[in-house]
């Protein structure tokens, strides 16, 4: 079993970037596909991005395309999610999960981090 504790959120203006964390313990954290997700106020949460348990697979919801850049360094147990030209429709609660299925990963992942709330004023 794998503990995820996300990291990183904030408020920033609109074209700012942010930075989050998602730090791993328990079990290996290189058996496992990491992603991320978010949930804006009123609405169900929806997949960010993910990667493969050794970066070669890298995933992004097309809104974020350009954008957004997911990571991981397996040594420091911890996944990345960088945030640039934000936007307000960025606005939410940011979720780090994971799964040891790519595939399950994207829709129904195993494991879940708590959220970090990521603010985008206009």
């Amino acid at each position: 079993q794998v503990r995820l504790v996300a990291s990183g959120g904030g408020l920033v203006q609109a074209g700012g970037s942010l930075s989050l964390s998602c730090i791993s313990s328990g079990d290996t954290f290189s058996r496992y596909n990491v992603g991320w997700f978010r949930q804006a106020p009123g609405k169900e949460r929806e997949f960010v991005a993910a990667t493969s348990w050794n970066n070669g697979i890298a995933e992004y919801v097309d809104s974020v395309k350009g954008r957004f850049t997911i990571s991981r360094d397996n040594a420091k147990n911890t996944a990345y999610l960088q945030m640039n030209s934000l936007k307000p429709e960025d606005t939410g609660a940011y979720y780090c999960a994971a799964d040891e299925n790519f595939a399950v990963l994207v829709s129904r992942p195993s494991y879940w981090g708590q959220g970090t709330q990521v603010t985008v004023s206009s």
